[in-house]
């Protein structure tokens, strides 16, 4: 049976933790997966089993020492190849805070899964090399966070006992990353100097740099201010399922399952349902098989209305004095991840929360440079982990807040119809890229909405 080494955190009291969601990201052999073994050695949250199947790994491959590497690249493609292809999640606490940790890969080709992994978190830990400084794929991957406008990103300048622990190696990529980041409208950037294969600045302070004031990582993952209180934001509850048991105890019950997106519903509120638009008044709530007065995100429940209003799976209830409006025309920045391109014309299906529908694109008005921050005009279509604006036009209309308001129902998804792939994630509204005129109309082959 596992138990943990030294385990600071088996008896702590974590129910009045918070809880903080990071991402992990930045350019292959950067040492993301180094770092966040480190991280969760160090605090002392690695179960023994793990350590010594790690110990034995390293061992077989010719290693003095345990690769903490290997504590998050669990693929055995991953360890043959000594790199991160999928997104690898992590649990772990300690007495002050709880984790939920998404380490993301770092060659282009997946680029996609940093969108993932950072589409629900709180913070983005990009990390440098700090020999090569900022690369390309370093600038993307600030992109990404900015356009999933995730509130914190820590610049991690790992390696530095490559560079002799130089101040000066330090400044000059923090300053260059911090600059380029702020460009993108980041609104807090963190800069730590680590080492992550000796463990400098990761939980412990670095004795090797005495000319930095600031927090181990762990320190300001504990410390940066997050909140989840989502219920002051304006109440969404997508409709999942309709629920009708139409039994001899129930015969007239019918029920709008789902779970709250954002803010707080009321018995004897009133609510407009989209994208029809009818309106009704909430006349109970059923949580956990028990009847409750008021529900607040993110919990799943089943909204019971006074009129039988005509409602199924995508629709939206909100309140009516706060109800988005719907349209049929779209427009967002996206960021593409499918192999195949995506390109003016093209026919997809657009998920938004439980809602699909059939959509076209009507122009990509731009796609940006990641070097300069310069928008390429109308390049006709945009290819694999491409960030740029888009107009879509759907099949129906479909109630849409903007990103910058709620990062839950501001967002979609782009499908091909033909095989259900994934082709793109979209924030809905403007972000850091400007939009253009829309071109000529085009011909949609049967599309035409």
């Amino acid at each position: 049976m596992s138990t943990p080494v030294d385990n600071a955190v088996q008896f702590a009291d974590l129910s009045a933790t918070t809880l903080l969601r990071f991402a992990t990201a930045g350019s292959v052999d950067d040492g993301k997966s180094t770092l966040v073994g480190r991280l969760l050695h160090d605090s002392k949250s690695v179960l023994t089993d793990q350590l010594e199947a790690v110990e034995a790994a390293s061992a077989k491959r010719g290693q003095d020492a345990p690769d903490l590497a290997l504590l998050t690249d669990g693929l055995r493609a991953e360890r043959e190849q000594g790199i991160t292809i999928d997104v690898a999640y992590r649990y772990f606490a300690t007495p002050r805070r709880r984790f939920i940790l998404a380490d993301t890969p770092g060659h282009v080709q997946y680029t996609r899964n940093m969108v993932t992994g950072a589409s629900t978190a709180d913070l983005a830990l990009v990390l440098v090399d700090a020999r090569n400084g900022v690369v390309e794929q370093t600038r993307r991957h600030a992109a990404v966070a900015a356009l999933l406008r995730v509130p914190h990103v820590v610049l991690a300048v790992n390696k530095m006992d490559l560079v002799g622990y130089e101040e000066k190696v330090f400044a000059t990529i923090a300053e260059e990353f911090t600059t380029y980041a702020g460009e993108l409208g980041v609104p807090e950037i963190t800069a730590i100097p680590i080492s992550a294969l000796a463990g400098d600045n990761v939980v412990e302070p670095s004795a090797h740099m005495d000319w930095y004031g600031g927090p181990t990582v762990l320190e300001h993952l504990e410390t940066v201010p997050v909140s989840h209180d989502l219920t002051g934001c304006h109440a969404r509850l997508p409709v999942q399922y309709v629920i009708r048991p139409q039994t001899a105890e129930h015969p007239d019950y019918r029920g709008y399952a789902g779970q709250i997106a954002a803010g707080t519903f009321r018995v004897g509120e009133n609510v407009t349902v989209l994208p029809s638009g009818r309106t009704s008044k909430i006349s109970g709530i059923d949580l956990l098989g028990e009847s409750v007065n008021v529900a607040w995100t993110p919990q799943s429940v089943t909204l019971l209305l006074d009129d039988d209003v005509d409602i199924s799976r995508g629709d939206l209830i909100v309140p009516s004095g706060d109800a988005p409006a719907t349209t049929q025309d779209v427009e967002a920045t996206v960021c593409h991840v499918a192999d195949q391109p995506l390109a003016v014309g093209h026919r997809v299906l657009l998920k938004h929360g439980t809602r699909t529908v059939k959509a076209v694109v009507k122009d990509i008005p731009s796609r940006l440079t990641l070097d300069d921050l310069s928008l390429h005009p109308h390049p006709g279509q945009l290819v694999a982990n491409d960030i740029g604006r888009v107009k879509i036009r759907t099949a129906e209309p479909l109630p849409l807040d903007s990103y910058a308001d709620s990062r839950r129902t501001g967002a979609f998804i782009l499908i091909d119809p033909a095989d259900g792939t994934t082709l793109t994630a979209g924030m809905v509204g403007e972000s850091f890229a400007s939009p253009e005129p829309v071109k000529a109309d085009v011909d949609y082959d049967g599309w035409d909405f």
